[in-house]
């Protein structure tokens, strides 16, 4: 028997996805960049801990915005369409009908399933949302939720990065720290951010990886050079 498996990136991975690849990768480069230019963890900390409420901060409100903006176009489309099956319902049935021209289904078929779809105005107009537009209804107050686990995906990953700093004095002894559980860390997450959008999972994780690993490289040793001590 046959079973099909299908793994799907709902929007709350996703936002933990986002916040946590980036909550990852900034506050890391960061530590690593004061790494190279002071000695104290303490200012490591106390700028790594500003950066991650204001990324967070930063982060949630742009997916609050970004779910807000989905809502308000969901929303004005949807009005359109309901203004449109008023007014030219004759032109709204043609849409309906190319839609299933498009399956291969017979023009006698498309006019049957367009009339009867147009005794119900609700489901003939969430038929033109989906299948015309491609849109879907947003969850409700999916625009907060988005921003709280985005905010919070990114101060998790960022403490991840910072911890070291909290037990290590000297700051360039801790960046050494920080670099092994980072990176462990990054290919963990990279790991499974692969496996759920349905890519190599270990090729996927290796990115991650890297590209976490050249942006703290880069800081640290930008931050060297302009301190002198390259």
């Amino acid at each position: 028997m046959h079973h099909e498996q299908h793994l799907k990136s709902s929007d709350t991975i996703r936002d933990i996805v986002i916040g946590m690849s980036d909550g990852l990768t900034v506050p890391f480069a960061l530590a690593a960049g004061l790494s190279g230019a002071v000695n104290s963890s303490t200012i490591v900390v106390t700028a790594g801990i500003a950066e991650i409420v204001a990324g967070s901060i930063a982060m949630g409100l742009g997916g609050f915005l970004a779910g807000k903006t989905d809502a308000d176009h969901y929303n004005s489309e949807l009005r359109r369409e309901y203004d449109e099956v008023e007014r030219v319902p004759d032109q709204e049935k043609m849409e309906v009908k190319e839609v299933f021209a498009e399956f291969g289904l017979s023009e006698s078929l498309q006019n049957q399933i367009a009339d009867e779809m147009a005794k119900d105005k609700d489901k003939w107009v969430d038929f033109m949302m989906r299948y015309e537009l491609g849109l879907e209804k947003p969850e409700a107050n999916r625009a907060t939720r988005s921003a709280i686990t985005i905010g919070l995906s990114y101060i998790v990953g960022g403490i991840i990065p910072l911890s070291p700093y909290f037990f290590i004095n000297n700051s360039l002894m801790a960046l050494y720290y920080s670099i092994g559980i980072t990176l462990i860390c990054l290919f963990v997450f990279g790991y499974f951010k692969s496996k759920v959008t349905g890519q190599p999972p270990v090729s996927g994780a290796l990115k991650v990886v890297v590209i976490g690993a050249l942006a703290a490289a880069a800081a640290f040793f930008v931050a060297r050079m302009v301190t002198g001590k390259g």
